[in-house]
């Protein structure tokens, strides 16, 4: 069992560069990947978008890529064209204003365009560094995962095992509903019409009133779902949605149950699990 709340982080350094990966992650019904990187590394996205989406089922992540270049390749360019027409516009604006000044290098370098820039940047240099730097920071947040994810599954069960016991009173209980229906219909019986009872048709009466309020096909029922949710949240994987699932069918089977019943006990311990429940629901909607 794994949370849907993590937190990893990496760092690499060399001559030239400074890496930084942060990856965090909170609850969400679907997996949802926000990447934050800089723009000259947006070819890359899709590549961390499908090692997050192999690794995870639920979640809101977003990895967070910080670069700063230690050592930058520049080449620079000159725009003979914007030159010449910025030298041809101050020579007629000379003219025109009749100056004798001399045009000069720095009349033409306080025009912009002029000279150009370019950043030279291997992407595949920054893949060879990034994907190791990744793979450590996934590995962070995965176990930050787990540790929470175990913390989680032990108050589940603690909560679980609320219900199981539940399901002991239930059991109790039940067949003393079955029993008081059988002797409360015969001692009706018996008040109307003396010895002269009919069995079968205080039988039939019975079974019918049994039909209405016995609990035992609640509990078969109740008890498999408990065991379903035990073997599910032990199997490992993204199971937080069909755990999900199963506890809408125990709080199925506890509400009948309690619809059902008349004995004080069992209703108290209907609200008692449904408090559980609720805990356990609550847990859940954390798990991935």
């Amino acid at each position: 069992m794994k949370s849907m709340t993590g937190y990893g982080y990496s760092e690499y350094q060399d001559e030239k560069i400074h890496l930084i990966l942060e990856m965090k992650s909170y609850n969400n019904r679907y997996l949802d990947i926000i990447i934050n990187q800089p723009v000259f590394l947006n070819a890359l996205e899709p590549e961390f978008r499908k090692f997050i989406s192999d690794r995870a089922e639920r979640g809101r992540v977003e990895l967070y890529l910080k670069v700063r270049e230690l050592e930058e390749d520049i080449q620079f360019h000159l725009d003979r064209s914007a030159a010449e027409s910025y030298a041809d516009i101050l020579r007629e604006l000379k003219d025109t204003a009749g100056l004798d000044e001399q045009i000069s290098l720095s009349h033409l370098l306080s025009f912009e365009g002029i000279l150009k820039t370019e950043k030279k940047r291997d992407i595949d240099v920054y893949r060879k560094s990034l994907l190791p730097l990744l793979e450590e920071c996934f590995s962070q947040w995965d176990k930050s995962r787990i540790k929470e994810g175990f913390e989680t599954a032990r108050d589940i069960k603690s909560n679980l095992a609320v219900i199981y016991d539940a399901v002991e009173l239930f059991k109790k209980h039940g067949d003393e509903m079955e029993n008081h229906i059988k002797d409360n219909i015969r001692a009706k019986f018996e008040d109307v019409l003396g010895d002269s009872i009919d069995e079968q048709r205080v039988l039939a009466e019975t079974a019918v009133l049994l039909v209405k309020y016995s609990i035992n096909e609640e509990i078969i029922r109740l008890k498999g779902h408990l065991d379903s949710f035990s073997t599910a949240a032990d199997s490992g994987g993204a199971v937080g949605k069909k755990l999900d699932f199963i506890c809408q069918e125990i709080n199925r089977e506890v509400n009948t149950i309690g619809s059902k019943s008349f004995v004080m006990a069992i209703n108290q311990k209907v609200v008692e699990v449904k408090d559980a429940l609720e805990n356990i629901r609550e847990q859940l909607r954390n798990v991935e």
